[in-house]
């Protein structure tokens, strides 16, 4: 390969990458930017089959789960930038790199081949202080709204007091022509 391309990749690459194999149990942690905000989305799958190096930006990971009866997999590049942290939640004994016979099996079978091993967590450090920066982000954004929900209630109850204010002084008006009317009644 090139040296430029080798120095340029270089650039791009983890220091350190996770440690997954087919057959792990895996959620992985991916910032999701919709418009102007941005969340930590978890996609929990078994890995199927492994692409390429982890330690070239061309390696990559396919991750499968059940989603209401249907298989969905995704592929992710090992050194993508939004990928926050990769917890390993289980892991399979299996004997094959690529697990595609797992296509044709149902959930329930698959679980019954799984064997509860050492479970280990991945993180990014710059992905754990987005993490906290997302998290404190909502929430000051959650205590803005509770201050102007809190503000609007103070209006609408001024507002409120204000009519029944205007409504007594109209009872304290209407009550002395009552009391007048009956004062000429008795006499």
């Amino acid at each position: 390969m090139n040296p430029l391309i080798k120095e340029y990749q270089q650039k791009f690459v983890k220091k350190n990458v996770a440690d997954i194999k087919p057959g792990d149990i895996v959620k992985v942690h991916q910032k999701i930017k919709e418009g102007s905000k941005e969340r930590i989305q978890i996609y929990e799958g078994l890995v199927i089959k492994l692409h390429g190096s982890k330690n070239s930006l061309d390696g990559s990971f396919t991750v499968r789960h059940m989603s209401y009866g249907v298989g969905v997999e995704r592929t992710f590049p090992f050194h993508l930038p939004t990928i926050v942290k990769i917890e390993k939640v289980k892991s399979i004994k299996v004997r094959r790199s690529k697990l595609y016979f797992l296509r044709s099996l149902t959930d329930k079978q698959i679980r019954r081949r799984g064997e509860l091993k050492d479970f280990e967590v991945w993180e990014e450090k710059s992905g754990v202080e987005e993490e906290e920066k997302i998290k404190a982000e909502k929430e000051t954004e959650a205590k803005i709204k509770e201050d102007a929900k809190l503000k609007e209630q103070e209006e609408l109850e001024k507002k409120f007091a204000e009519t029944r204010g205007e409504a007594k002084a109209e009872e304290i008006v209407s009550e002395p022509d009552v009391i007048v009317e009956e004062l000429e009644n008795k006499s």
